[in-house]
Formats: structure tokens, C-alpha cells, sequence
């Protein structure tokens, strides 16, 4: 749990410090929500009670997402999806739109993203960290369960079949952290300013820094999760970051991290050790970057060559140590201190 904190709050350490000097006066919050930790800071030639209040919203709205959206919340919308065997369930607007969003990520991603392997999750121990390793044959029953194209979303209604089961904890903060940076927007045209850190790597930036530079947000280093080994600028866009050094345990010498590849309801063996997406999007960069983690590099970076229309960038980091990433991030990228003598390698 330490080392989750840690990583979560590198990215606003980072900017803190690139902040030193600023003259006006942020609105801070941290609180604790779908299972992590969140930091909001707001910028801004507001009204500091109005921002203070758009603060306290943006924390019950979390609170509000935990309650529909958690798997492990018996009273959620899906819980009792997960519940109805095989019966139809009304899911209100905000987990409708979400599984819609989630289940094309599925649908482009030919399945790398795959909301349905839930119950491989819970065989594997990551819902209540009682870790163990399932049987081969285990396996293979819960692989041949793991089918995204099973979920029937018609308006509100969804139908699963029998035995299928869904998880939304792949693009859960992504959805969470575009609502709430379209809400700072519409409250604050024009002078938006603000930084949403969703915890475990997913960052969203509204606007630019005050004075008009872009946020710089470190990109956490696999193999010293407590360092970033590059940084990215962004102005009004959002980057996530998945990687096996988030949620893992070891046994016989073996490390098993909890980014299953749907095709095994194994951890996902690609040669990477994290990959980090970059687009305008939070959900898109927590979705694709737990597809692309489960396709390795050479099949990632030929989905982000053929799939230009989602916009997105990508940094790869494989468990060699090797760093490549994408044409689109020249300008935007650079190695942090201590690892400028590292090799980047351009993906175009």
C-alpha cells in the first residue's frame, strides 16, 4: 500500500515543485476513493469559496462512482449485475455511459481490454489481496469465460449470461476523472486551471499551469516505482500508466501481477514492465494502457499506427529496461535526472 501511495502522489510532487513561486494560491484535497489515493489541486482567477465548494463536489462525486461502479460493493450497480444471473439489470445514466465507453475499448482492442475477466481476478486473489495461483485447469475454465462480445448494453439495460461477470476497475478513475474535469470546465470557462491526480499513475490536466506552461508530470520508473525516470508535459490532456509494479505478489520465486491477459486469466507475460498513454481522455489512456501492457510493443505500437483516430501516444517500457515511445510526444517528453543517459528509441 506504501509503495501505491507513492506512486500516486510522484506526479503532484513533481509539479509542486515546478509550481514554487506561483502567485496564486491553490485550492488542495486529498481523499481516499476506489481504492487509492486522490489529490485535486485548482488553480485559478476564481472565487476561492466557489472553488473550495467545486472542490467539495468533485470528492462526493468520487464517493458516488465508488457506489455505482465498484465490483466489491455489494449495493452497486455492478454488484448486482454481477448478481443477476443471466436476468436484465437497470443501470443508472453514469454506468450505462461507462460500459458503453468501456465495451467499444473492448471491441477496438479485439479483447486486449476485456471487462469480463473478473472472475479470473478474484481466482486470483487481487479483490481481497488473498493471493494464490490457480490451477492450469482452473485457468483454462475461467479463459473460456472471459468474452466482452457476451455483454448485451441496449440504453440502460444490460443482460449477462450466466456465469459471466464484469469489472470495471480498468477504466473506473479514467471515466471518473473526465467527468470531473469537464465539470472544472464548465465551471470556470477560460480560466481553467487544475490538476487531477486519480491515484496509481491516472493523471488529468485541465488547462495549462498558471501563466499558460504546461503541467509536468513524472513517469514512474517499473523497476524503482519510488522515481520517475521522464517527464511529460501536458496542457488539457490526461495520461495513465499500468504497469506490474502496481498490484503484485510473489510466490516460489515468481512474481504475478494482477494485468491478466483475457486469452490465458493469467498475468500477462508481453515483455513489458508498463506502458503510459497520453491522450485527450483519461479513460482512453487507462483502457488502452492495460490493452496495450497485455499486446507487448511490437503489436501495441502497430495498434497505435493503425488507430489514429483515438489519439493517443504511447511510452513502453519493457522489463529489459528498454524505453521506446511514440513520434507524437517530440516536445513533450524528456528523461528525468539521473537517466538522461538512457536510450529512447521513436516509434513512427
Amino acid at each position: 500500500m506504501k509503495k501505491r501511495i507513492l506512486c500516486a502522489l510522484l506526479a503532484v510532487v513533481l509539479c509542486a515543485c515546478a509550481l514554487a513561486g506561483c502567485s496564486r494560491e491553490p485550492v488542495e484535497s486529498t481523499t481516499f476513493a476506489m481504492d487509492t489515493v486522490m489529490n485535486f489541486t485548482l488553480y485559478g482567477g476564481w472565487d476561492r469559496e466557489k472553488t473550495k465548494e467545486t472542490r467539495d463536489w468533485m470528492t462526493s462525486r468520487l464517493a458516488y462512482c465508488d457506489e455505482m461502479f465498484s465490483a466489491t460493493d455489494e449495493n452497486s450497480d455492478i454488484a448486482q449485475v454481477n448478481r443477476a444471473a443471466g436476468q436484465p439489470v437497470e443501470l443508472k445514466n453514469p454506468t450505462a455511459e461507462l460500459l458503453s465507453q468501456a465495451l467499444e475499448l473492448c471491441r477496438v482492442t479485439d479483447g486486449a481490454l476485456d471487462i469480463t475477466a473478473y472472475p479470473a481476478v478474484k481466482a486470483w486473489g487481487f479483490t481481497q489481496e488473498e493471493h494464490r495461483v490457480p490451477s492450469e485447469e482452473e485457468l483454462a475454465e475461467l479463459a473460456a469465460r472471459i468474452d466482452y462480445s457476451a455483454v448485451k448494453l441496449d440504453g440502460n439495460t444490460i443482460t449477462l449470461p450466466e456465469g459471466v461477470e464484469i469489472d470495471l476497475g480498468a477504466v473506473a478513475k479514467g471515466f471518473a476523472g473526465d467527468w470531473l474535469a469537464q465539470q472544472v470546465r464548465n465551471i470556470y470557462p477560460g480560466e481553467d486551471s487544475a490538476l487531477l491526480d486519480l491515484g496509481q499513475s491516472t493523471i488529468v490536466a485541465v488547462g495549462s499551469k498558471p501563466g499558460g506552461k504546461p503541467w509536468r508530470i513524472g513517469v514512474v520508473d517499473p523497476a524503482q516505482p519510488e522515481s520517475y525516470f521522464a517527464v511529460v508535459e501536458l496542457v488539457d490532456m490526461a495520461m495513465g500508466t499500468s504497469g506490474g509494479y502496481q498490484r503484485y505478489f510473489e510466490q516460489d520465486g515468481i512474481t504475478y501481477w494482477h494485468i491478466l491477459d483475457p486469452d490465458t486469466a493469467a498475468p500477462a507475460r508481453s515483455g513489458l514492465a508498463s506502458v503510459t498513454v497520453v491522450a485527450p481522455s483519461a479513460l482512453t489512456c487507462d483502457g488502452l494502457s492495460t490493452a496495450l501492457f497485455v499486446m507487448g510493443l511490437e503489436e501495441g505500437a502497430a495498434f497505435w499506427r493503425n488507430h489514429p483516430e483515438l489519439e493517443f501516444d504511447v511510452i513502453f517500457v519493457t522489463e529489459d529496461g528498454e524505453i521506446y515511445r511514440t513520434a507524437g510526444l517530440e516536445g513533450r517528453f524528456s528523461l528525468a535526472e539521473g537517466y538522461t543517459d538512457r536510450e529512447v528509441t521513436l516509434l513512427e
